[in-house]
């Protein structure tokens, strides 16, 4: 089988995994673009992104350029001669660069293109209550997400299964869905496709802090995916007042009852052994959490830190 020569472009953990498959592959990795070093954190401690750490590891050629028109930078890429781009969880790439290789520039999507176009796939699908969602790989042009797919391949959503889960699965069904449509292109047998038409696709946001807060205004099984849909990252989170001070309460997971009670949504019961929350049709029963300042914790956990639970409020949204 012809082995493609590729310059790949991404930065977190989910990109490294493609670019790890591609590695092992046949195919020849002759490059690596991805986001500049940054200091964080007290100490400042600068961090490489998992992508360069790979690629460093593996004798990678890296480049980390601030802007991704810089003429130098754009010249030494068309000086690696290679045959495809590939884009994984990278940012908004202009013309200039991703009309550079001769076979065009892919990218890995996870979801069922065109739904959940965005930057938020995967925490959007679990948020919505999806059965299945999936990875897409499709060539990129100047429109976001909305190129022609070359690949597709379905995955099923599991039973309260959280983002993190379906990141790590996604992550790894993805990576292999990369290579295959490498493959592909390299023997001629893809045929790309525009995408469907869809008059109200669904779309993943990106996130913002102030998108996180939980409306316990709403239905048990809405909070209940909405909770799994931020957890792990970012975090769904409520606001607990103890005694006459405010603090932000992380919820990473936890179950639902539907009932029918009296009480309005939003009122928090709590003692020793209880912690729920009443919703517009029944309860929710936080099991994992973390209170500001906190480190995370089960719900007993939590509760045996307090003896006055009469001082423990929710305020209203």
């Amino acid at each position: 089988m012809k082995s493609l020569k590729v310059v790949f472009l991404g930065t977190p953990e989910f990109a490294k995994t493609s670019l790890e498959a591609i590695h092992q592959s046949h195919h020849q990795v002759v490059g690596v673009v991805t986001v500049a070093d940054k200091a964080s954190g007290r100490g400042q401690k600068v961090h490489q992104s998992p992508v360069k750490v790979y690629a460093s590891e593996n004798n990678i050629p890296v480049f980390q350029p601030e802007k991704l028109r810089n003429t130098e930078f754009l010249e030494e890429l068309k000086k690696l001669k290679a045959d495809v781009f590939v884009v994984v969880a990278f940012r908004m790439m202009p013309k200039v660069l991703f009309e550079i290789p001769e076979l065009g520039t892919f990218n890995l999507h996870a979801s069922l293109l065109p739904d959940y176009r965005g930057a938020a796939p995967i925490n959007y699908a679990v948020i919505n209550g999806e059965k299945k969602t999936g990875a897409t790989t499709f060539f990129i042009n100047e429109k976001i997400d909305e190129g022609n797919i070359l690949l597709q391949e379905e995955l099923e959503i599991l039973p309260d299964e959280n983002a993190g889960s379906l990141h790590d699965r996604l992550m790894v069904m993805g990576a292999k869905l990369v290579v295959k449509t490498l493959d592909g292109l390299a023997e001629n047998t893809i045929e790309e496709k525009p995408q469907p038409q869809v008059e109200h696709p669904k779309n993943a946001y990106k996130i913002f802090k102030e998108d996180t807060k939980i409306n316990w205004y709403t239905s048990s099984k809405a909070i209940h995916q909405f909770i799994l849909g931020m957890s792990p990252y970012p975090a769904a989170f409520t606001t607990l007042k103890i005694g006459e001070e405010e603090k932000g309460l992380k919820i990473f997971s936890g179950k639902f009852e539907i009932s029918n009670h009296g009480k309005s949504a939003g009122t928090l019961e709590i003692s020793k052994n209880e912690f729920k929350v009443y919703t517009e049709d029944g309860f929710y029963f936080p099991e994992e959490l973390q209170l500001e300042g906190k480190k995370r914790m089960t719900t007993k956990d939590f509760l045996n830190g307090f003896r006055n639970f009469d001082e423990i409020t929710l305020p209203a949204n």
